[in-house]
């Protein structure tokens, strides 16, 4: 990258937020914090306002704006792509929105990219199996744009949730810290003052949803990295230690599926190998092993094997 198109881009970097520092700069763009001092001098020089905070980093003067930007082709096909993600998944709140942006987007667009953007958008699909939601009318799935709102203002969510382990819905108060996506699914991490702790709250089990005018101290809560890092080692604390055998003619059947069971270590020992895994429950493995009958041994631990005869007895109880 040449410098010209290094100085814009610190200048687009600078106005996306509120303060930036000089090592994230510098980081960017594989640079010394010393060239960085010298492209915001040469910036300021030129008349742009860059104000700078000691030991904080470095701001735009309020009420300056690039031109509108342009953006290439390339960059034109990553955000048709992440729309294409968002159809996917994402609710209904931030699909219309993130449509919308792309309205704008697209209007800026030169002649030849936009003919670009349409050749492709019939050649891009994300596929894959959609589990069963719980989207309807009782359960609309569109807050997350509001719950997007209330992180940002650090503002109480009000709601009505359904869980599955009480099979009833209640109403939550809760101050919000973050969303993550997994497993198809949308997650809401937030202090729940009914329950007065961290609760995980699927965003598709919403039935109601405002967002109230008070607020909350942001200070007062974990991240959301280190709630999930807290979680991670809970996890693992609870995990259990699995080496099953299995014979060579069937690890063709189990392909991609040992992964999803927390694959740790493989080898092949003559005609079967030996698989072992680590888990967070025996229960739900055992549901997996059903399926290889005999040609799957349990190495160990002993626990498990007394899981799968409870198994293996449930299934004869309900047969025979």
């Amino acid at each position: 990258m040449n410098r010209i198109d290094r100085l814009t881009a610190i200048l687009i970097q600078l106005q996306g937020k509120k303060i930036v520092k000089a090592a994230e700069i510098a980081e960017r763009f594989n640079m010394s914090l010393r060239t960085v001092y010298r492209d915001v001098k040469a910036l300021q020089e030129a008349g742009v306002p860059i104000g700078a905070e000691a030991g904080t980093g470095y701001y735009i003067v309020e009420g300056y704006h690039l031109p509108p930007v342009m953006f290439s082709k390339e960059e034109a096909a990553a955000l048709l792509t992440g729309e294409k993600l968002m159809e996917k998944f994402s609710d209904h709140s931030n699909r219309k929105q993130f449509s919308l942006a792309m309205e704008k987007i697209r209007s800026v667009l030169r002649g030849s990219e936009k003919d670009y953007l349409e050749s492709l958008d019939e050649n891009i699909a994300v596929l894959g199996h959609r589990p069963q939601t719980l989207e309807g009318t009782e359960f609309p799935n569109r807050f997350l744009t509001d719950i997007q709102q209330a992180l940002g203002m650090n503002q109480v969510i009000s709601m009505e949730y359904f869980s599955f382990q009480e099979e009833a819905a209640t109403r939550r108060e809760v101050e919000p810290v973050g969303i993550f996506h997994m497993s198809a699914n949308w997650h809401l991490i937030a202090f729940c003052r009914l329950r007065q702790g961290y609760r995980d709250f699927r965003v598709d089990r919403i039935r109601k949803l405002s967002v109230l005018t008070t607020t909350y101290k942001k200070s007062n809560h974990l991240s959301l990295q280190d709630y999930l890092e807290q979680q991670r080692c809970r996890n693992e604390e609870a995990t259990h230690l699995v080496k099953i055998s299995v014979e060579n003619e069937v690890m063709r059947y189990i392909r991609d599926q040992k992964y999803y069971y927390g694959l740790m270590e493989e080898n092949v020992v003559g005609a079967r190998t030996e698989l072992t895994f680590l888990l967070p429950s025996l229960g739900y493995f055992t549901r997996w092993l059903v399926m290889f009958g005999k040609t799957v041994e349990i190495l160990q631990p002993e626990a498990l094997k007394t899981a799968m005869q409870k198994r293996v007895a449930e299934l004869h109880e309900h047969y025979f």
